[in-house]
C-alpha cells in the first residue's frame, strides 16, 4: 500500500519505479536506525523481500522509456554567450553571467549544480558550487612555462591570463581538491573559457571582496542575483531554436541543461581524445559505467566510413559450423 501511495504521487502524477524504490529505502533506513533490523529486505540484507520485488519489477515494466538529452554542438555555447554580450543585451548582468557560465560549463564538462544554485530541490547533495577562490589563473614566463597568477592581479592582467584551473571544493563523483585545467583559445575573446572565467571573476571582485562567493553570482541596479538552473536551460533551449537544431534533427525538447556537459564530452571524443583523457576532464570515476552514455552513439562521426569498410570485408568461414554438434547437456555432471 505504502509503495503505491509513492507511485500515484503528491499530484496524482505517477512517479518512476526508482522514486519508489528510493522512498521504500528511506523508510527501511529510518526502521533499521531505530530497531536495528531491516524489515523490507531479505535476510541477506542486500535484496528486498519477494513481493516487493515483484512490486517494483511491475512498475517498472509499465515506465516509459528513459529518453537521454542529446549533445549540444560546439556553436550553441558560442551563440549563447555571443547574444549575452549583444548590443541587446549590454547593461543585463545576468544574461552576461547566465552566456558566460554556458561556455565555461561547455568545456570544462560542468554539471549544473556545480555552477547555479537550485530552484526547486532543496535536498542536500554533495556537489558545491564554484567559488571565486576556487579559479587560479595562470601566465607564461620567459621559458614558455606556466606559472601561477596572485589573487589580486590586474584586469588587464586577468584577461590575458594564458589559462585557467578550476578546483573541485566536493562534487559527485570526484575528489576534494582535484582540478580542471584549459588553456585560452588563441584569437577567441567572447567565446573562449579562460576569457569567461575571468569576466566572472572580475565582475565578482568589483562588488564583493568575499572569495567565497559562487561563479553564478552578480551584481546589477536591483542588487545581488544567482544564475540559476532555470537560466541556463531557457538560454541552451534559446539558442538551440535561433541555430534551428530541429532542422539538424535535435528537438529543443531533447535539448537541455545536460547538453552542455555531453556536448563537450562527444566534441572531445570526435577531437580524437583517448576516453581516460575524457574521464579525467569530465572528473568520472575511473570505473563509471555511465560515462559511455555521454559519448552518444548516433552522432554520425562515430560511424564514419564504417559500411565501406564492411562491405570490403573478404567472406569467412564460421568455426563453430565445421564442427560436429554434440549435446554437452547429456555429460553434464551436477
Amino acid at each position: 500500500m505504502f509503495g503505491g501511495k509513492i507511485r500515484k504521487g503528491k499530484r496524482g502524477k505517477a512517479v518512476g519505479a526508482g522514486m519508489v524504490r528510493a522512498g521504500l529505502g528511506g523508510v527501511n533506513t529510518t526502521i533499521a536506525l531505530e530497531t536495528g533490523r531491516q524489515p523490507l529486505h531479505q535476510q541477506d540484507g542486500k535484496h528486498y523481500i519477494k513481493p516487493l520485488q515483484h512490486m517494483l519489477t511491475g512498475f517498472s515494466n509499465f515506465d516509459p522509456a528513459t529518453e537521454k538529452k542529446l549533445a549540444c554542438h560546439p556553436d550553441l555555447p558560442a551563440f549563447a554567450v555571443k547574444w549575452a554580450y549583444s548590443q541587446k543585451n549590454k547593461e543585463n548582468c545576468a544574461q552576461q553571467a547566465t552566456g558566460d557560465l554556458v561556455i565555461i560549463a561547455f568545456y570544462y564538462l560542468l554539471r549544473v549544480g556545480e555552477y547555479t544554485t537550485k530552484t526547486r530541490r532543496k535536498k542536500k547533495t554533495r556537489t558545491r558550487q564554484f567559488r571565486v577562490k576556487d579559479v587560479t589563473f595562470f601566465k607564461k614566463d620567459s621559458s614558455g612555462e606556466l606559472v601561477a597568477m596572485p589573487t589580486d592581479a590586474s584586469e588587464e592582467e586577468v584577461m590575458s591570463a594564458d589559462a585557467a584551473t578550476m578546483r573541485i571544493s566536493n562534487q559527485k563523483n570526484g575528489h576534494a581538491g582535484a582540478c580542471v585545467h584549459h588553456e585560452a583559445i588563441k584569437g577567441a575573446a567572447d567565446g573562449c573559457p579562460v576569457r569567461a572565467l575571468g569576466r566572472r571573476v572580475l565582475h565578482i571582485q568589483k562588488n564583493t571582496a568575499n572569495r567565497e562567493a559562487f561563479l553564478c553570482s552578480y551584481w546589477d541596479d536591483v542588487g545581488r542575483g544567482d544564475v540559476t538552473d532555470s537560466n541556463i536551460r531557457y538560454a541552451v533551449k534559446f539558442a538551440a531554436a535561433a541555430l534551428k537544431y530541429p532542422e539538424r534533427g535535435i528537438p529543443i525538447d531533447r535539448i537541455d541543461t545536460h547538453s552542455l556537459r555531453s556536448g563537450g564530452a562527444c566534441a572531445l571524443a570526435v577531437s580524437g581524445y583517448k576516453e581516460m583523457e575524457i574521464m579525467k576532464m569530465g572528473r568520472w570515476a575511473p570505473k563509471s559505467t555511465s560515462f559511455m552514455e555521454y559519448i552518444q552513439q548516433q552522432l554520425s562521426t562515430f560511424s564514419k566510413g564504417m559500411s565501406t569498410a564492411m562491405s570490403q570485408v573478404a567472406r569467412f568461414t564460421n568455426m563453430e559450423g565445421t564442427v560436429e554438434n554434440e549435446d554437452l547437456r547429456a555429460a553434464t555432471i551436477f
